[in-house]
C-alpha cells in the first residue's frame, strides 16, 4: 500500500515539474549537443528504423541497460559472454547518454541485436517502448533505477535483473535515510547481483530477502582483453616514435593545472616525452588545450584531424582512451585528485600498466584497494607527490614494469563474473529466481 502512495506521489512531483519546468528542458533538449534528437526516441516516438530491426530479433528477449559510458564499459564482457552463452537469444541495448549509446554502437554492434532509446520515466513513454521491445527479461548494469519503468515491468510479469551493483557509503548514508522510498525499489528486482559481500549485506539490510540477492564479483574484470596498440597507432596520433609516454585519463576540472605543472618538471629530466591527457568532457578540448599553452607546452588536439606532434595530445575524442593506455608507460586516473569520485582504474590494469591515483577513488574503492596491496598502484594526496611517484617510475622502468604487471595480474585473477551473471540470467529465462511484488 505505502509503496501505490509513493508511486502516486511520485507521479504528481512529476506532472508539477513538467508543468514547471517543462519549456526550459525542452529547450536545452534542443539546443544541448548531447540531448539534442535523443528526445523524440525516450518518448517512445519516431522508432520505425528500431521497429524494422526489431521485426527480426529472436525470442527470448533480453533487454540490456546502462546509464552512461562507464556502465556500457561494465556490460561489455557481459554482452559479449551471454552471445555466445544464448546464440540464439535476442540481445537489445540501450544506453541513457549519447556517449554511452555511441560507445555501445561501436564496440557492441556485432553481439547486439537492436539498439533501442530508453523510456523517460512517464507512463505513457514506459509502456509504448515496453509494447514495441516486448522483452522476456529486463538486466540493468549498476544504477540508473526508474519507479514507474520497474513497476510496468512487474505489472507485466518481466523479471528485471540488476548486475554489478554497488552501494558506495555516500549512497549508503542516503539508502538508509530513505529506506521506505529505496527499501519497495531494489524489492522490484527478481535477483540483484553485488559486486561484493558487503554489498549484499547492504542490500539485505534495507529489506531485500536475501535469496534474492547474490555477490558475484566486479564485471569490470570481465571487460574484453585490448589489442595492442599498433605502432601506425602512434603515428596517427601525431607521437613521435620512441617517445616515452604516460597517460592521464578521464580528468576534470581542477587536476588538468596540476597535471601541466608536474609535466613541466618531468620534461628536463625526460626530454621527448609525451603526455596524453583525456579530458572526461571531451568538450572541454579546447580549455583543455588552453591550459597547457599556457604553461609554454607544445600542445596538439585528436579531434583537429591530422596530427601535429608535440608534448601533449589533448585526446578529446569518444571510444579511444582505453587503446591508447597502450602505448603508456603509465596512467594517471582522473577525478581523483578533485572530488569527483575517480574513475575506472582497471583499464590500464589490464594492459599492465602501473596506475597513480589521487585520494578520491570512492566509486572503485574497492578495485583501487585491490590495486593497492597487490602492488600495482600508488595513491598520492597533492602534487609533489604525484611528482615523485611518477618520476620514480620513470627514472626506474624495471619497477615500473613490475607493478604493472601486477595490476595485470590482478585483473587476470578477478575474471569470471560475466560467466556467473550468464547463469543466472539462464535460470530466469527458465522461470527460476524470485520476483515479488513491490512491499
Amino acid at each position: 500500500m505505502l509503496a501505490m502512495v509513493m508511486r502516486v506521489v511520485y507521479i504528481i512531483l512529476q506532472f508539477v515539474l513538467f508543468i514547471l519546468a517543462g519549456p526550459l528542458l525542452l529547450v536545452k533538449a534542443t539546443l544541448t549537443p548531447k540531448y539534442r534528437g535523443r528526445i523524440g526516441g525516450r518518448l517512445g516516438l519516431g522508432l520505425k528504423r528500431e521497429l524494422d530491426v526489431l521485426a527480426g530479433v529472436p525470442a527470448p528477449r533480453i533487454w540490456i541497460h546502462a546509464l552512461s559510458l562507464g556502465e556500457v564499459a561494465s556490460a561489455q564482457g557481459l554482452v559479449t559472454a551471454l552471445r555466445r552463452a544464448l546464440p540464439e537469444a535476442g540481445l537489445i541495448f540501450s544506453a541513457a547518454t549519447a556517449a554511452g549509446e555511441a560507445f555501445a554502437r561501436r564496440h557492441l554492434a556485432s553481439a547486439v541485436d537492436c539498439f533501442m532509446p530508453f523510456p523517460l520515466d512517464i507512463p505513457l513513454s514506459v509502456n509504448r517502448l515496453l509494447n514495441v521491445v516486448r522483452p522476456d527479461l529486463f538486466v540493468l548494469v549498476e544504477t540508473d533505477f526508474w519507479p514507474n519503468f520497474l513497476y510496468a515491468l512487474q505489472q507485466r510479469a518481466i523479471p528485471a535483473l540488476l548486475v554489478n551493483g554497488r552501494i558506495s557509503d555516500s549512497s549508503w548514508r542516503w539508502y538508509q535515510r530513505g529506506r521506505w522510498l529505496f527499501g519497495p525499489l531494489f524489492r522490484s528486482f527478481a535477483v540483484l547481483a553485488m559486486q561484493t559481500e558487503a554489498d549484499a549485506r547492504r542490500l539485505v539490510s534495507l529489506g531485500v530477502p536475501a535469496e534474492r540477492v547474490l555477490a558475484l564479483g566486479n564485471l569490470k574484470f570481465d571487460t574484453a582483453p585490448l589489442a595492442a596498440v599498433e605502432v601506425n597507432d602512434r603515428r596517427q596520433l601525431g607521437i613521435a616514435t620512441g617517445s616515452r609516454v604516460w597517460v592521464a585519463g578521464s580528468t576534470h576540472e581542477g587536476e588538468e593545472e596540476i597535471i601541466f605543472r608536474v609535466m613541466q618538471r618531468l620534461l628536463p629530466r625526460y626530454p621527448g616525452m609525451c603526455l596524453v591527457v583525456a579530458p572526461r568532457q571531451v568538450e572541454r578540448g579546447a580549455a583543455v588545450a588552453a591550459l597547457a599553452r599556457a604553461r609554454g607546452l607544445a600542445v596538439w588536439r585528436r579531434s583537429m584531424g591530422s596530427p601535429a606532434g608535440g608534448q601533449v595530445l589533448v585526446l578529446d575524442s569518444l571510444g579511444e582512451l582505453a587503446r591508447v593506455y597502450g602505448l603508456a608507460e603509465l596512467a594517471f586516473m582522473g577525478g581523483s585528485l578533485v572530488a569527483a569520485r575517480g574513475h575506472n582504474p582497471l583499464e590500464p590494469a589490464e594492459l599492465g600498466k602501473p596506475v597513480v591515483f589521487g585520494p578520491h577513488m570512492e566509486d572503485f574503492a574497492e578495485v583501487s584497494a585491490a590495486l593497492l596491496r597487490a602492488g600495482g598502484a600508488r595513491q598520492v594526496s597533492e602534487e609533489e607527490e604525484l611528482f615523485r611517484v611518477l618520476d620514480h617510475w620513470l627514472a626506474e622502468p624495471t619497477v615500473a614494469r613490475q607493478a604493472g604487471a601486477q595490476a595485470r595480474l590482478l585483473v587476470e585473477a578477478g575474471r569470471g563474473g560475466a560467466a556467473r551473471h550468464v547463469a543466472v540470467i539462464k535460470q530466469l529465462l527458465q522461470g527460476g529466481g524470485g520476483h515479488g511484488p513491490v512491499a
